[in-house]
């Protein structure tokens, strides 16, 4: 099935590319500079707003307002005396890959609309490419070896503040003893490159990646066993990392049950062009939530007020990032999902200073309700 969609997929490239009457490729528009968004515009979700340099208490659903100051959480610095973990590396080659043997757009291009339909990019200069991509793996040093152990698969890896906040936290009880596997994307970004394929693409593919061609890998070689418990898998990134950890369970919540986001990228990004979700990761919102009974998961979600905002030439009205976000939060709300979402002032897109206040908060939101060995009452 893995070989039918592969070979699919080279076949629409294939086509796409000679289409003869396609417009040239444009070059990459630079980024506006987005506007400041305030999290009591009409429309936007009923947030509490929290104190300056407050979290969200980690045990409460709902919408939430931070404030303008990021103060630096002390779980993500390395504590005298924690425990600390061993982190492993190794490398991935696309020619060992049967789901994703590589792609790439040509430097300086991007892709031109669809004059038929705004939402839709036509992208010609999309190629066959090689990739390798760097894996990390985090092994808390309380792992027995031989024990099943939860974990969390990140994106855009390796990830050494999610590492150094599982030390601390795991040492405090806060999270279970888990394993994180990050992930580093195929190369490039947006429509046309490998990290969008990868990434944006409305599918279960890349959990079926993970799960067939990582995870073996990240169990022989360091000798770890992974839970098949969705409960105890979880997924976390930013940006179309975000977006990718919600499909990923998603389209597998057999695989996954905890998800965590940073300026999700639930816009109009997929390509190439799928009619049975036309508009990307903005049908999450526009219709596959609000149109889909609720699946067992629980979610955080960030957006900062500086968040990007149209940044590319289709004028859709599918590429407001705090939008995108807002809209999450109402339709998880009226499904009746736990989740989490952040508002952060003074913040821009997968702010760095804000996932240092509140990344321990999230993990410990993430896991709640799973069991903690020595979790102290």
């Amino acid at each position: 099935m893995l070989r039918l969609l592969s070979i699919a997929f080279l076949i629409s490239l294939m086509a796409g590319v000679a289409m003869a009457q396609a417009p040239p490729a444009a070059p990459h528009p630079a980024r506006p500079t987005p506007p400041t968004r305030d999290p009591n515009s009409p429309g936007y979700v009923t947030a509490r707003e929290l104190p300056d340099g407050a979290n969200a208490p980690a045990n409460a659903d709902g919408n939430f307002i931070i404030g303008d100051t990021h103060n630096r959480a002390q779980e993500t610095s390395t504590q005298e005396g924690v425990p600390q973990g061993t982190v492993f590396e190794f490398t991935m080659n696309s020619a060992e890959s049967k789901i994703y043997p590589g792609i790439a757009r040509e430097a300086n291009t991007f892709g031109t609309v669809d004059p038929a339909d705004p939402g839709k990019l036509v992208v010609t200069t999309s190629h066959s490419a090689p990739y390798t991509r760097r894996v990390a793996v985090y092994v808390p040093k309380q792992y027995v070896q031989g024990a099943v152990a939860p974990f969390i698969v990140g994106s855009d890896g390796p990830d050494q503040g999610l590492f150094t906040v599982l030390d601390n936290l795991i040492a405090q009880h806060r999270v279970p003893v888990m394993i994180a596997v990050s992930v580093s994307n195929g190369g490039g970004d947006a429509q046309g490159s490998e990290r969008g394929l990868e990434y944006d693409t409305m599918s279960g593919l890349y959990a079926e990646f993970v799960e067939k061609e990582v995870l073996p890998l990240v169990e022989a070689q360091y000798h770890v066993k992974l839970t098949k418990d969705p409960e105890g898998r979880a997924t976390m990134g930013g940006s179309s990392g975000g977006s990718c950890a919600l499909i990923m369970a998603w389209y597998h919540p057999e695989l996954y049950h905890r998800v965590l986001t940073y300026s999700g990228t639930y816009v109009n990004q997929q390509w190439p062009y799928n009619p049975q979700t036309p508009h990307g990761a903005w049908e999450f919102h526009e219709h596959l939530i609000p149109n889909s009974p609720a699946k067992p998961l629980r979610i955080w979600m960030e957006v900062g007020d500086r968040d990007l905002f149209n940044p590319n030439i289709m004028s859709d009205h599918m590429h407001d990032w705090v939008a995108a976000n807002e809209n999450m939060a109402k339709v998880l709300a009226a499904k009746g999902y736990h989740y989490q979402f952040i508002f952060a002032r003074n913040a821009g897109h997968t702010d760095r200073a804000v996932k240092q206040q509140t990344l321990p908060e999230a993990l410990e939101y993430v896991w709640q309700g799973y069991p903690i060995a020595g979790a102290k009452n």
